[in-house]
């Protein structure tokens, strides 16, 4: 099994926590393997991270033998979408207009991703819609990650002068329930036989 991330620092993570895996440091667009090497290329949740979704999405049909499958999924971050984080931008955009949320992002809308799979030359991509839940203990629990400066949010979260995050911390408290914090979100899917 082998994994690809451009992050010097979450390739040494994900090498630290899967010591059985070959983690590499690389981007999706140029995947560091021959061609036809694996029976399944899976990009979970990042497409709408890649500098060039098409070419990267090309790349995993490369290296993908024949009868092989790849298969990507990306929130569902359009606005008023469905993701994880709906509701913080939601808080964001409340307070900041013209706070960046996600929705501008490859991939996060409704039947994008399999347009993005006939772009990379990867056919008719059979499309699914994948939703999951997540129940945080408390608001802290669901607030923590967002100050780690990780992804969008975070980084956004980490760019705020202390009492603008601190109005956005209350916000977001105000308007999810009190109690365990219960986060149901989607994410598109798409698959296709190489």
């Amino acid at each position: 099994m082998c994994a690809v991330e451009p992050s010097r620092s979450f390739a040494g993570a994900a090498r630290e926590r899967l010591p059985g895996v070959d983690v590499r440091r690389s981007a999706a667009e140029q995947l560091p393997f021959a061609d036809r090497s694996f029976d399944i290329a899976l990009a979970q949740l990042v497409v709408h991270f890649m500098t060039d979704p098409v070419a990267g999405l090309r790349e995993m049909g490369r290296v993908t033998s024949p009868g092989g499958t790849v298969a990507a999924c990306v929130w569902d971050h359009a606005a008023g979408g469905g993701g994880p984080l709906t509701l913080f931008w939601r808080a964001a955009r409340d307070l900041d207009p013209l706070a960046p949320d996600e929705s501008g992002r490859a991939g996060v809308r409704e039947g994008q991703l399999v347009t993005l799979f006939a772009q990379a030359g990867l056919g008719q991509a059979r499309a699914a819609t994948l939703t999951v839940r997540v129940r945080h203990a408390s608001f802290e629990q669901w607030w923590e990650p967002l100050t780690l400066g990780v992804g969008p949010a975070g980084a956004y979260v980490a760019s705020l002068a202390e009492e603008h995050r601190a109005a956005l911390r209350e916000h977001c408290r105000d308007l999810l329930p009190a109690g365990p914090v219960e986060v149901s979100a989607s994410a598109w899917g798409a698959a296709s036989q190489i």
